[in-house]
């Protein structure tokens, strides 16, 4: 998947509103298909910082939680989802690691966040996932999203 690909999953994947109660259901419902799919993820959703949601399957790690709070600062320094961040370095030809300067232990260019983009307003918060491949936690996360807000009016 190339960045222009990403950027149109952040353009069309947006709420028009975005609170505690919309976070959780969010959560709730990123957690059924996880259960259902049998996958070993963690899986964490935030406003503005403020962790609003967070559960952690079977096969999961304190790890899982670390990845998910390494990535998630990506997001919330680029304003874009961790898969596409990373891969707009790697489609200079170089790395995260190597160009951005950022701490690796605290900043993670992997796929697996998404921010939560507030349809007007931009980022507000991010939801992710963590324990699969970096493309299949993007994936996942896109997929779940994509249900959600079909599901309802967000």
């Amino acid at each position: 998947m190339n960045s222009e690909e990403l950027l149109a999953q952040e353009r069309q994947l947006q709420f028009t509103r975005f609170g505690n109660d919309v976070a959780i259901e969010l959560g709730l419902h990123l957690l059924d298909a996880a259960r259902e799919q049998g996958l070993p993820i963690a899986i964490s959703v935030q406003r503005n910082g403020h962790r609003l949601f967070h559960a952690s399957l079977p096969g999961t790690a304190p790890d899982n939680d670390r990845w998910l709070e390494r990535k998630a600062r990506v997001v919330e320094l680029f304003g874009h989802s961790s898969f596409y961040v990373g891969t707009t370095f790697r489609e200079k030809g170089s790395t995260f690691e190597e160009e951005s300067r950022l701490d690796p232990d605290l900043y993670a260019a992997h796929g697996g966040v998404f921010p939560v983009i507030l349809r007007g307003t931009g980022p507000v918060g991010t939801v992710g996932v963590s324990g699969l491949p970096q493309s299949e936690d993007h994936a996942f996360v896109v997929t779940q999203l994509e249900s959600f807000l079909n599901s309802r009016d967000s």
